[in-house]
This record gives C-alpha cells, sequence and structure tokens, in this order.
C-alpha cells in the first residue's frame, strides 16, 4: 500500500514522498525494506533517535508526533497525534483489518482473564464455531496447538496482533477469543480490534508499578467494555457499578442479582456441579475443575459463548468436556504415582496476587483431610512491590506452612523481596514460614513435607516456561518441577 493511501485511509497530512509501505514496526532492530517506522517517545528513550538506524535497514518512511531533532529526518515524515494509536491502527490497515471478518470475543480482569477465554474458545468450539485464541503468551489456531511467538516479542504488540487475527481469519477460523491485559489497552496493542463480546472478569490490585494507582488501571481496563457493542460483566465485582454501560448481561456465583446466575453449588471430588439460571434457560452443569471460583469464569464464558449462537444443550455438553487450563489448578501426578493413600496432592496454579492466592487456598482448604501447604515468591524488577507483603500475609493465614522462595526477581535483590514477604506474615503475627530463596529446592522441601492427606499448592509460576533470576534467565516447567520432586518420594 502506497503512502498516500494510508494517509488517507487514517486523516493523515501525506508528505510529499510517495513510497510503498510493506509493513509497520515500532523497534527499529526490527525493520525490513519498505517498512515504516513509528517512532514512539517512551519515559526514557524517543524512538526517533533510532531514525537513522531504520533508514539503514530499509524503512521508507516514518511516523511520529513531530520530529524533534535539528537535523532533517532522513525519511519522509508523517505527523500523527498519538504515536502508539497510529502504529496499531497502521498495522490493522496493512492487514485489511482482519478483525472484521472474525467474531472476537475480548476478555479482561486482573484474575480469571486466562480460565475465562479458554472455557470460551472451547465452548465455541464445542458448538461448531471455528475459534482460535491470542494470549499474551501465545496463541492457537483452530487446531487448538498452542504456537509461541517469537523469542523477541515478549508480549504481542499491535503489529503481531493484526497479523495473528489475519492468520487466523486466513485459516478458515470464524471466531477469536483475546485476552486484552491492563498493558495491551493502556499500549494500543488492540485498539484496532473489531470486537463483538467483551468479558469483565474481576479488578484488584495489580500493575500499579505501570499504572500508578487503582483508578487509573480501571481506567485501562474499562476501555475493552466501552469498545465493544456488547458485554458480559461481573455482578460479584464491585467496579462493575462504575462502568459505563451499553449492551449488556450479567453473571454471578456469589449471589449477587445477575442474568447469570450460578445455584446449589457443589464442590466434587471431580469438579463442581451447578445449577444456571438464565437467559439460554435453567439447566444443570458439571465443569471438570476444582476452585468454586471457576463457577464464575464458566458463567462469564457460556454467557460470551451463548450471545455468539451457542445453544443450553451446546454450553452443557462442551463445559462437561473442558479439559482444563494449563498451570491454573492443575493437579500434578508423578510419572509412575503415588497413589493419593500414599502421597500428597500438589496442585500448580498461577496465582500471584493477593486475591488469587486468596482464592486458590481457600478452595483447597475445603477440599484438603490434611495440612496445606504453600509455595510462594513474589516479582521484582518494577513490578507492584506493594503486593509483596499482603501475599505473605495470605499465605500464612490460609495455608498450615507457606515457604517463600523466588518467582522472578529480575534486577531486585531476591533477599529484599523475601523480606518484605516475611515482614508482611509477622505483622499479622504469624511465624508458620520458611524462606527457601531457591525455587526447585523449596518445591522439594514442600513435597518432602506432605505426607498423605496434605496438599501442596505451588502458586505465581503456573504455564510460565521461563525463570527471571538476578542476571539470568533459565528455563523453567512447573508441572515437571513438581513430578520430579514426587518422583524422589517413592
Amino acid at each position: 500500500m502506497h503512502l498516500a493511501d494510508l494517509c488517507i485511509a487514517l486523516s493523515l497530512s501525506a508528505p510529499a514522498e510517495n513510497p510503498d509501505i510493506l509493513a509497520v514496526t515500532h523497534n527499529a532492530a526490527w525493520v525490513t525494506p519498505g517498512a515504516a517506522f513509528v517512532a514512539i517517545r517512551g519515559a526514557r528513550v524517543d524512538g526517533h533517535s533510532f531514525a537513522a538506524q531504520a533508514a539503514q535497514q530499509g524503512a521508507a518512511a516514518i511516523f511520529g508526533e513531530g520530529w524533534p531533532l535539528p537535523d532533517p529526518c532522513p525519511l519522509p515524515y508523517v505527523t500523527v497525534p498519538d504515536a502508539r494509536a497510529a502504529l496499531a491502527d497502521l498495522a490493522a490497515e496493512l492487514e485489511g483489518h482482519p478483525s472484521r471478518a472474525l467474531k472476537v470475543v475480548g476478555v479482561t480482569g486482573t484474575d480469571g482473564k486466562t480460565t475465562t477465554s479458554w472455557l470460551t474458545v472451547h465452548l465455541l468450539r464445542s458448538a461448531g464455531l471455528s475459534t482460535g485464541l491470542l494470549s499474551t503468551v501465545g496463541y492457537q489456531l483452530s487446531d487448538g496447538e498452542t504456537r509461541h511467538f517469537p523469542a523477541h516479542f515478549t508480549t504481542p504488540e499491535a503489529p503481531q496482533v493484526q497479523a495473528t487475527l489475519r492468520e487466523l481469519a486466513a485459516t478458515g477460523v470464524q471466531a477469536a477469543v483475546l485476552e486484552a491485559s491492563s498493558h495491551a489497552l493502556a499500549l494500543e496493542r488492540v485498539r484496532a480490534v473489531a470486537w463483538d463480546v467483551a468479558v469483565w472478569t474481576h479488578l484488584s490490585r495489580e500493575h500499579l508499578d505501570f499504572h500508578g494507582d487503582m483508578e487509573s488501571y480501571f481506567v485501562e481496563k474499562r476501555k475493552l467494555i466501552e469498545r465493544a457493542p456488547f458485554a458480559v460483566l461481573n455482578a460479584d465485582d464491585p467496579w462493575t457499578a462504575r462502568l459505563k454501560l451499553g449492551p449488556h448481561v450479567t453473571y454471578s456465583e456469589g449471589g449477587h442479582p445477575a442474568d447469570w446466575q450460578a445455584h446449589q453449588i457443589e464442590e466434587q471430588s471431580g469438579g463442581l456441579a451447578f445449577e444456571v439460571r438464565s437467559p439460554a434457560g435453567t439447566f444443570a452443569a458439571f465443569l471438570p475443575m476444582i476452585g468454586r471460583f471457576n463457577v464464575g469464569n464458566a458463567l462469564a464464558a457460556m454467557a460470551a459463548a451463548h450471545q455468539l449462537g451457542a445453544t443450553a444443550e451446546q454450553l452443557v455438553l462442551g463445559l462437561a468436556k473442558f479439559g482444563g487450563v494449563p498451570g491454573r489448578m492443575e493437579l500434578v501426578a508423578s510419572p509412575v504415582g503415588p497413589s493419593p493413600a500414599l502421597g500428597p496432592r500438589v496442585i500448580v496454579d498461577f496465582a500471584h496476587t493477593p486475591p488469587s492466592l486468596e482464592k486458590a487456598l481457600g478452595t483447597l482448604r475445603t477440599t484438603t483431610r490434611g495440612q496445606l501447604i504453600v509455595v510462594i515468591g513474589a516479582a521484582g524488577g518494577p513490578r507492584d512491590p506493594g503486593k509483596r507483603g499482603p501475599l505473605g500475609e495470605v499465605a500464612t493465614r490460609l495455608a498450615d506452612e507457606a515457604i517463600f522462595t523466588e518467582e522472578d526477581c529480575r534486577d531486585t535483590p531476591l533477599a529484599e523481596i523475601l523480606t518484605a514477604m516475611a515482614l508482611g506474615a509477622k505483622g499479622a503475627g504469624r511465624a508458620n514460614y520458611c524462606i527457601i530463596p531457591d525455587r526447585q529446592h523449596a518445591i522439594r522441601h514442600a513435597v518432602r513435607l506432605a505426607g498423605p492427606g496434605d496438599t501442596v499448592l505451588l502458586a505465581g509460576k503456573g504455564p510460565e516456561e521461563t525463570l527471571e533470576r538476578e542476571g539470568e534467565t533459565i528455563p523453567w516447567n512447573e508441572v515437571e518441577e513438581a513430578r520430579t520432586a514426587l518422583g524422589r518420594l517413592e
């Protein structure tokens, strides 16, 4: 597409030069011949300083919020009001706006995004709709196989989002479910997605290092609800009352008035049985997952799938066959045992915020005959340090024994993180914890400590494939670490 055509599509003033634009990126190192380079002014670095590098690598034009340097721009320059918005709009235009050819569900919230997204994909597929998934760690086509973005894409930026949606549409996918994180919304990574349904799960303290405060966090999250023509909202979340509402339905597993309500919830050994009262009718449902809070995730997914045409019968049959989500309340078995009579139950879960850890431990407490042991860490680097103490408090209040260990300390001294977690426990008058900095050692200690009838929760890492330490990043598989620890008992 020629530069002038792009400028017309985006209502921008075009320069005299009119090169052909083949791609777009905001990272000069990713520039390919014929690409447009979007110069974004960050908190520490101005992308305009990489204009020369972009030109050397074959960029055809530069977009930015005004050329700030004394030297002339080496390429045709287009001034835009918002560089990040321009990156998203350019990517969508170059890819042919693929989301317009799909039914798109966006899921946002602090906790529950991933489980709700996977459930929604599964229910839509069960209803006969070829459905893909796009998350922060990878994507799925209709075959269900998770593919990962190239290593240099730590999170999918707008061009990767649009390219993935184009791939989904090109392979015959009819619908797509996207996890819409607060970062993706704030940084306009999903700005140019044409949503059909938005799902709001829950809002609690997270990412305040980036957003500053809860109000700013909420403002970014609610963008998804404002941009979608239809919303599925959690009536149990107090922030829902502040959302600007258009056409919508609500859901509740906590007894609040809602369009989709769960009644007679029974936590069984093999899953959750409950009655659903909804616009689709009243019916019995069974979800093969543990954790009462997953009833809410199931209601949200059913409401979204129903909005796209799934019937009550399809929802019931699909829900009963759900295979679970890697790293979300995932029950671990060792290669050859041990049997429940001989060893502990080990669960891997992604819970890494105080509310999500409280939910996970509260759920496991009701189904544990013996001791409940938790292994938990807290992220370092620029991540919100305010949750470290509360994590320590929740862990020691709800578990019989807590083991504080590493999660992803990055450039923060691990001792600083662990001390903050310990202070949270001590501040609540609790001493039922120990500190084992090495996560592998912590997991093995927890499994050795546990006996028959006990439960060990490995919290915080879930399905993540790396562990970030001070100065290094190592491959990591929490489930395999747990299996190894269990195998050592035999």
